[in-house]
């Protein structure tokens, strides 16, 4: 009797110890992250740079926490192929096994994304497919990019153990796969047709429904936060934003040169344009020759101002590099590739700098007067007056005496320029048409501090 007595509380603290060793071993594997997290993340939105870098995040943090599964909430019509194939590769290299529920929709894009992840769970009514390869108007693509697509999808859907021939038929319209495709169309599966089929393995309702269905579990699920930076990224490429920032680009430039040597007003440029390509360039819209565009743009219309009279080729290519620049930055080009570009995303694009060059000039010609009296203006420009009992005069008489007088261009006069009067430079302006220089002239009048000339007629 005592023996067994004795068995009984043996096997009592056994069983008590086991079940005790095991919630422990629950509570250290959840509060360290070392197992039993299912990381997730969202891609609700077209797949572009930002869901790229997106998705690097959310791999970087889910290895750094050392979580069981990585869980993408997809949602998309498709988006960007090169930014597919960016985010497929990463999803093929990470050693943590990757599953995706497909909230609605898995299309084009979002379909080599889902075939490229381990496990693939559809919400009722769902569908997966369409993949061919269209521009932003909805017409296919050149031939060259449906084979790219077609490739890569078979690629993926043999790096992840599904029917490669029914991946490349998500592309393919030529294609015949018995039963399941005809000539002339493209596969696309609702949630029933992709469990028959292979690539589905299973129907749920919500994401937490798939934990249940997970071995070695319990699982949690942990959700990527985006950070502020990521946000604020977020903020400044929003059409609003970038409109603002270029009318504080061109708005500073403008009162620079009705200020120069303040650098208030080019340092806010500075800043704004900064501001403008930098979260581009991360997003991946702006490419290097794009802002290198802009900035020649800039040094050449300042070359223009200060260095030479009036307006000519520098001027003209400092405005077309300058606005090249900032509208190519706006657009989904890869170099000067633009298949995947509407020509209406293009026409917004550059309205919207067109916009933001003439609004300031607009806004100078309405409010002129208040802005340059304003105790604000007052702070950044010279505020001194030069009076005559100070020494100062508005026009220098003595010039007055070179009336009548032969002169030589030394600079081209569009209009203004300089010119030469016994080897003595002068400020002149061209009477009409723009003069070249080494033309001969005559000073006909008197204007201000310039002079006032016209081409030598010969006898």
């Amino acid at each position: 009797m005592q023996t067994y007595l004795n068995s009984i509380r043996f096997m009592y603290w056994m069983r008590f110890f086991f079940t005790t060793a095991a919630k422990l071993m629950c509570i250290i594997m959840h509060t360290h992250g070392q197992s039993g997290i299912v990381y997730r993340y969202e891609m609700h939105d077209e797949i572009s740079p930002s869901m790229t870098r997106l998705t690097r995040k959310a791999i970087e943090e889910a290895e750094k926490r050392k979580a069981a599964y990585i869980m993408i909430d997809l949602d998309t019509y498709g988006g960007i192929v090169t930014d597919a194939d960016d985010i497929r590769t990463a999803l093929l290299k990470t050693k943590i096994p990757t599953i995706v529920f497909i909230r609605n929709n898995a299309a084009s894009a979002g379909a080599l994304i889902s075939i490229a992840c381990d496990s693939i769970y559809m919400r009722p009514g769902a569908t997966i497919g369409a993949a061919s390869v269209v521009d932003q108007t909805g017409e296919l693509a050149p031939e060259k990019y449906q084979s790219y697509m077609r490739k890569k999808m078979r690629a993926t859907a043999e790096e992840t153990g599904r029917r490669p021939d029914i991946a490349e038929g998500m592309t393919d319209e030529s294609l015949v796969i018995d039963s399941i495709k005809q000539a002339g169309k493209i596969i696309t599966f609702s949630a029933q047709e992709a469990i028959k089929y292979g690539y589905c393995n299973g129907v749920v309702d919500n994401p937490e429904d798939i934990l249940p269905k997970l071995s070695g579990g319990p699982y949690v699920i942990t959700d990527h936060v985006i950070t502020s930076v990521e946000k604020i990224i977020l903020w400044l490429v929003s059409p609003a934003v970038s409109g603002i920032l270029l009318l504080l680009i061109f708005g500073g430039i403008y009162f620079e040169f009705k200020t120069p040597g303040t650098f208030i007003p080019l340092g806010v440029a500075v800043a704004a344009a900064i501001l403008y390509f930098a979260p581009l360039y991360l997003e991946g819209l702006a490419a290097n020759w794009e802002i290198v565009l802009f900035v020649v743009g800039i040094i050449l219309l300042l070359v223009e101002i200060f260095l030479l009279p009036g307006f000519g080729v520098a001027g003209a290519l400092g405005i077309t590099f300058t606005l090249t620049g900032l509208t190519l930055a706006l657009v989904r080009n890869i170099d000067l590739d633009f298949t995947f570009v509407s020509s209406r995303a293009l026409a917004m694009a550059f309205f919207l700098v067109i916009t933001g060059m003439t609004l300031p000039l607009a806004l100078l010609l309405l409010f002129g007067k208040r802005i340059f009296s304003s105790a604000l203006f007052s702070k950044i420009s010279v505020q001194a007056s030069m009076q005559k009992d100070a020494g100062f005069t508005i026009k220098d008489n003595s010039l007055s005496r070179y009336v009548g007088q032969i002169a030589v261009c030394a600079t081209d006069l569009r209009p203004a320029g300089k010119i030469l009067i016994d080897g003595e430079r002068f400020d002149a302006v061209a009477d009409g048409a723009f003069l070249v220089k080494g033309t001969r002239v005559k000073v006909i009048r008197l204007r201000g501090n310039n002079l006032i000339v016209d081409v030598l007629q010969e006898n």
